[in-house]
């Protein structure tokens, strides 16, 4: 029986622990509140709804905040946190990795440039036998109802999109974990193999759905209300000034894709897609017509609530959430390091960069070209600091 290890809390954690288990897997778990939580792990599957159509309960192996615990024994490692974390869980396990033993590694989110993390940990402890992966996207729709005890599953996707290197483990993770985790239960969710990581790495999904909606919740209500109950929700109030953002920042990316689809013709880039086409390939049931559609319409996203806390008398935007250190830090500044590469004007990009570094108090952009000199100092903050290894785009491209 292999040992899954699941590092992180995160809402994919509540799910991931007791499909897994319940398909008969071994599950320990690393997180800093190992205190929090229950031996056993219950799963709500909840309809369009909200009513529960079906309850799934998984048993924890291990629960610790000690990566010596579980890491040596483990057969596979998967992240699931924050994007702008995922390089300090690396470093914390790296040392711990048995160096004369195949280990799979990888998250449920590939956003970030996830296989240069994990190259980044590979080189700094001379591991051979790691294989890496990452999916395209999170596999389903899912919150946390009590943390460390139930999670909530709002939906599944009808395919989703997997890198691995080497590629010729696919199946072999496929057989042992890949469909434990959604088609073996829900009878959809299948992965299909990406030939490069950059692909998932650029995808137009949360990276710039989540700067658009913040951005224009900014602009339009000053990112602070009196009422909790006056704060729209993130998806379902979603304006046409937050789609037509998300629309231009769309056409940014495509111009970085297109140019590295030019330059690499050689590679197969058939999963790296534009908002609508990504969007579509994997909610084919979804109503996707348009980009307000796309945020207006899903049933799975219609509940998630703006991100706000409570600051003297009013409501505010959390400005520490991962949707800023996430998708600004490890999203749109990649990105744009890379259009520079390529000599590309990304002036939705810029804007975004310049209203992020005002509202943050963050170095990020000058002159319209990247400010760099606080990556050196905090490189785990800083997603560009990644780039900083290789000495050519090809290094990167892969």
């Amino acid at each position: 029986m292999n040992s899954i290890t699941v590092i992180g809390g995160g809402s994919s954690a509540h799910v991931l622990i007791p499909l897994l288990s319940k398909s008969g897997l071994e599950v320990n778990l690393i997180t800093s509140k190992p205190y929090r939580w229950n031996d056993v792990v219950e799963l709500e599957y909840r309809d369009k709804k909200g009513e529960v159509i079906d309850k799934f309960r998984g048993d924890l192996n291990i629960i610790t905040d000690n990566p010596n615990d579980v890491i040596s024994k483990s057969d596979i490692i998967i992240l699931c946190m924050p994007v702008n974390r995922y390089r300090i869980a690396l470093n914390d396990i790296g040392g711990f990795i048995p160096k004369d033993k195949k280990v799979f590694v990888g998250t449920v989110y590939g956003q970030g440039f996830f296989n240069l993390m994990v190259d980044e940990m590979i080189d700094e402890y001379d591991l051979k036998n790691v294989v890496k992966f990452s999916f395209g996207l999170i596999p389903w729709i899912c919150r946390t109802k009590v943390y460390g005890k139930v999670g909530i599953l709002y939906g599944v996707k009808d395919f989703n999109l997997i890198a691995i290197e080497p590629k010729s483990e696919f199946e072999s993770l496929n057989d042992e974990f890949l469909r434990f985790i959604s088609d073996y239960w829900f009878g959809r969710g299948s992965f299909k193999l990406s030939d490069n990581f950059i692909s998932l790495s650029l995808c137009t999904d949360n990276q710039i759905i989540h700067p658009s909606r913040l951005y224009d919740l900014f602009e339009e209500f000053g990112g602070k209300w009196s009422n909790f109950d006056d704060v729209p929700y993130f998806y379902s109030d979603c304006s046409e000034n937050t789609a037509n953002i998300l629309s231009s920042l769309d056409d940014d990316y495509c111009k970085v894709k297109d140019k590295i689809k030019d330059l690499y013709s050689n590679m197969n880039f058939d999963f790296m897609l534009d908002y609508l086409s990504f969007n579509r390939f994997f909610n084919k049931s979804e109503s996707n017509k348009n980009f307000l559609d796309s945020l207006l319409n899903s049933n799975s996203l219609s509940n998630i609530a703006t991100p706000v806390i409570k600051d003297d008398d009013f409501f505010v935007i959390d400005k520490n959430h991962r949707f800023f250190h996430d998708d600004i830090f490890y999203g749109l500044c990649m990105v744009k390091y890379l259009a520079q590469k390529l000599n590309l004007d990304v002036y939705n990009i810029d804007k975004l960069l310049y209203w992020a570094q005002n509202l943050l108090g963050n170095s990020l952009i000058k002159n319209d070209k990247l400010v760099l000199d606080d990556v050196y100092n905090d490189k785990f903050k800083y997603g560009v600091s990644l780039f900083m290894r290789y000495d050519n785009l090809d290094d990167i491209i892969k």
